[in-house]
């Protein structure tokens, strides 16, 4: 049986709009590895799916069998129930989020991924250490810009 990479997510905004950040932790065998980043203007659901995207982003080779646990029913019932896929049928119509929706879909063809929700703020160390992350990043004021959130929010004005 191969390695399976698990992966954690999580996403904060203060305010929804607001000041936002997304933490990850990826697990491989004993390894571990953390990222993280804020961003000066978005949303909660923006930033729970940007870090799946980002974390898919970071693998460094096709194949790999992924297991991703996240609080958000958002991003799990999007994937698990396969609504995304429908959403590209009618080319995201009507749907927030899209520029991340296409990113993950590039990424989820290259691996066999598995979601699995999480209760957020209980008793998974992993989670909870996302959410650490991710508020962290959110309060820290070393944002960058979520330049597509910014760019739709005002008209294409930033």
């Amino acid at each position: 049986m191969s390695q399976q990479l698990v992966i954690y997510t999580d996403g904060a905004a203060r305010g929804n709009p607001g000041p936002g950040g997304y933490g990850i932790v990826m697990r491989w065998g004993n390894t571990i590895k953390e990222f993280s980043q804020g961003f000066r203007k978005t949303t909660n659901n923006r930033m729970e799916l940007m870090a799946v995207v980002v974390a898919l982003q970071k693998l460094t080779r096709d194949g790999v069998d992924v297991v991703i646990y996240s609080d958000s029913s958002y991003v799990v019932n999007s994937v698990e129930k396969g609504w995304v896929f429908g959403w590209i049928k009618t080319g995201f119509k009507g749907k927030k989020n899209a520029d991340l929706w296409k990113q993950y879909l590039v990424e989820h063809k290259k691996h066999k991924i598995k979601f699995v929700w999480v209760k957020g703020h209980a008793d998974n160390v992993y989670n909870n250490r996302c959410d650490v992350l991710a508020t962290e990043a959110a309060d820290s004021r070393d944002w960058l810009i979520d330049v597509e959130y910014e760019k739709t929010e005002s008209g294409g004005l930033l």
